[in-house]
Formats: structure tokens, sequence, C-alpha cells
């Protein structure tokens, strides 16, 4: 599923593409994916100019002039194409929105999970989401009072999208991993130089996977660069690229496991979990 970093990569690529133009049309063969229903839709962004493009947690939003918002949220696979800058048709084009001058934007989407959304209110469609981990509200100390008194385990709970808006699968591990942190470490037992740690990581991690333009592991997500960066999240039974200023490099291997049903990558010799956890 594209996270945070993928979903910034596209909306910095479409929004000097989308910016300033009026959609003229809206078609689509995927009439459950669509909220509240398709003709809503059409009758919200039909003649409406696109005033902004921005992300929130992982939805692309489009702000409408003169009222209404336009969200997409990519789900599993989705991926979006301006049809201009594509030699040939994409595969599995579920939506497209049409623009005056003939160009379109098309919604690519293989295994049909993702989601088109018009609301008036943005509240209404995303009020739900956590904080954004690389806003300036997201500090030290708002990270401590989300994990203070919460039983739950780090992986499960940084995956959650009315925690922290953004974090996927592969981002967590790799900022637990930089963090020293065992996944199923209890979230309330983290002293404070352990949080400091966790969010200097989430930052770290998101920012490179962003100038990395995301992680590529197969056709579903094209152009990023940041696999060839990580050090946990896919390597289960290689070495460790950890290295300690006292110890040197790490002699662990990375191992594998499932924590709430979702593939976990971590290093037991630098992500030790206590006794207590």
């Amino acid at each position: 599923m594209p996270e945070l970093p993928e979903v910034e990569t596209i909306v910095r690529r479409l929004r000097p593409k989308l910016c300033g133009r009026p959609i003229v049309g809206f078609a689509t063969d995927r009439t459950r994916a669509v909220r509240p229903n398709v003709a809503a839709l059409r009758r919200g962004i039909v003649g409406k100019q696109i005033r902004a493009v921005r992300r929130r947690g992982k939805y692309v939003i489009f702000e409408l002039n003169p009222a209404g918002y336009l969200l997409l949220h990519l789900g599993m696979s989705g991926q979006l194409y301006w049809q201009a800058d594509c030699p040939r048709q994409p595969a599995y084009v579920r939506s497209s929105f049409e623009f005056a001058d003939g160009n379109r934007l098309l919604f690519c989407d293989a295994r049909r999970f993702g989601r088109i959304i018009y609301t008036q209110e943005l509240e209404n469609a995303i009020g739900s989401l956590g904080i954004e981990p690389l806003s300036r509200q997201f500090t030290v100390r708002k990270l401590a009072q989300l994990l203070r008194n919460r039983l739950r385990q780090l992986k499960p709970l940084l995956l959650d999208q009315s925690v922290i808006a953004g974090l996927g699968n592969i981002y967590v591990d790799e900022s637990l991993h930089r963090a020293g942190l065992h996944p199923l470490t209890r979230a309330c037992r983290l002293r404070d130089e352990q949080v400091a740690r966790l969010h200097r990581a989430i930052r770290s991690v998101l920012r490179e996977a962003i100038r990395y333009r995301g992680t590529t592991f197969d056709w579903v997500y094209p152009g990023g660069r940041m696999q060839q960066r990580l050090r946990t999240y896919g390597r289960a039974g290689e070495p460790c690229l950890s290295t300690c200023k006292d110890r040197g490099r790490c002699r662990g291997i990375i191992e594998y496991l499932r924590v709430a049903q979702r593939g976990t990558y971590f290093c037991p010799a630098c992500q030790k979990l206590d006794a207590a956890s």
C-alpha cells in the first residue's frame, strides 16, 4: 500500500499539472468505490477548478473552487497518472477525470481497494485521522502523550491511522529499527530517551523516503528508490546494517514475524524486547 512518502511524491508530481484546471468530466467503472455516489460526485466536482493539491495521511486531497473537496485514497495498489505523460495507456484504469484542454487524470487500481470521495466538509471525511508526523505539532512531548498509558504494542499502535496518520508497514519497521525498539514493546513502557529516539527516527525515515520518491517493490508503485536504503523491511535472513560507536557493525540477522496480522522485520540484536514488555 502506498504510504505517506509515496502519496506525498504523487502529490508533488501532480500539483503543478492540476492547480488552476477546471474539471469537466468524470467516468468510472467502479461505482462502489465512489462516495457518496457517482451522481453526487459529478455534481460536486464538474465545472469546478482545482485550487490546491495536498496530502493528509494517505489521502490525496483536491481543494475545489468555489467549494468542496475531492479525496482519493489509493488503497493497496492505486496510482495516479497524467495521461499526457504516458506513452501508452496504463493498465487497470478504473476512473478518469477530464479537464477542459482534453487532458485526463487516470486512477489505476489493480486490486480495487481505492476510494474516491466528494465532500463539502473535509472533517466529515478525514476528521478521525491522527497527527501528521512531519508537522510542527508532532513533537517529542506529543508523541509521549500518544504513547502514555497505552498497553498496545508499538507496531500495531504506530499503524493505527487514528493515532499517527500516514505511517504504514514499511516505514514503521524502519523507524522502530532506527530507534532500537522491538515491535512488540508496550507503548507505555518507553522511557523518555526511547520516545525521543522514536520521534527522531520516524521523522528522519519519512523525510529520507520522500527525498528518494518512496519505495518500489513491484509495478504497483514505480519510480521509487528508497528500497535501496531500507535496513530491515524485506531483508529477513540478511545481516543487520546498524553500527554502534562502541561495538561497530551489528552482528544480528534480520528476522521476520507476524504482528497484528502484518509481516514485520526486525533485528533481535539491536531491537531487544525487555522482559517487562
